[in-house]
This record gives C-alpha cells, sequence and structure tokens, in this order.
C-alpha cells in the first residue's frame, strides 16, 4: 500500500468474516440451557490480518449449564475467568489479547473489594501489563444465584502487518 487512502479503500472491500466462539469443555451453550437464550458464547471479527472477539457475559457456569459456587463470590470469580480464559484459548489467544472487560457485579458495594483482589492477584499470574481497560457495573443478572459476569474484548493479528 503506497497511501493511505489506498488503505482505506482495500479495508473497505475487505469481507468481514465471523464465527461463533464456543468452548464445550468449560461451558456449554446458553440456547442449550433448560430455559435457552439466543446467544453466542463469543464472535469472532476477522478484518484483514486482525482478528477481534467480543466474549459474552460470562459467568460462573459448567459445562452442563448449570450455575457453579453459589454464594460463594470468589470461586464463582475464579470459574468466571478460566471460562473466559478457555472461550480464549478455543481461538488460540490468551489474556494478554485483552483490551477491555466489562464486570457485572450483583451486588457492588459488598463484593468489590473482593471482586478487585481477585481480579488484582488473577492478572499478576497472568503477567498482564499494561491491564486491560475495564468499567465495573452494579446489575440484575440473568440467575439470581449468580454474583458476577464478565465480558471482554480481545485483539490479536493473524498475520503480520504487510502481508
Amino acid at each position: 500500500m503506497s497511501t493511505f487512502a489506498e488503505l482505506l479503500e482495500t479495508i473497505a472491500h475487505t469481507p468481514i468474516e465471523k464465527h461463533a466462539v464456543t468452548n464445550l469443555g468449560v461451558l456449554n451453550e446458553a440456547y442449550a440451557y433448560a430455559k435457552p437464550s439466543s446467544f453466542s458464547r463469543g464472535l469472532r471479527i476477522d478484518l484483514n490480518g486482525i482478528s477481534i472477539l467480543l466474549i459474552s457475559g460470562t459467568a460462573s457456569i459448567d459445562e452442563n449449564g448449570k450455575s457453579v459456587h453459589i454464594g460463594d463470590f470468589r470461586a464463582q470469580m475464579r470459574r468466571t475467568l478460566k471460562n473466559i480464559r478457555g472461550l480464549l484459548e478455543s481461538e488460540g489467544c490468551t489474556w494478554h489479547d485483552v483490551v477491555r472487560t466489562t464486570c457485572y457485579l450483583r451486588d457492588i458495594e459488598r463484593d468489590y473489594e473482593a471482586f478487585n483482589e481477585e481480579r488484582t492477584a488473577f492478572y499478576r499470574e497472568q503477567g498482564l501489563d499494561p491491564l486491560p481497560a475495564s468499567t465495573g457495573i452494579q446489575a440484575i443478572l440473568c440467575r439470581p444465584e449468580l454474583l458476577i459476569e464478565i465480558e471482554a474484548i480481545a485483539m490479536f493479528r493473524t498475520r503480520k502487518a504487510g502481508s
């Protein structure tokens, strides 16, 4: 590409490829719930050598679609992070590729300290630097027993720039 205009023209005419992200080894699909829900666990968008993963709100759900660690915020947080890691790994990336998270806590005043301690420990364990951008929100979650739900956005190169 010799000019910025040519690059923009190429991007404008490059088809956007997308497919659903799943990892049945860590959690099942939402449409397999007793009360089915219509969404993908995540969506991968491939655009001119860059992939973007949009990970849907993920919680402490097991491979059979059951809520796990009822009443234990810290254990639910760890399972949620494990589930997101499994979704990332299914597409060949890691937490190092995560650029943003949105974190929904059922009771932010009660659980924020534990949330931040668990998140900080997990990020240190992963060796993340810089840390992802993030927002924390108090919300009523889709199941009354869930205390935390996290969505994530990851970006990574699938081929070298200019190739």
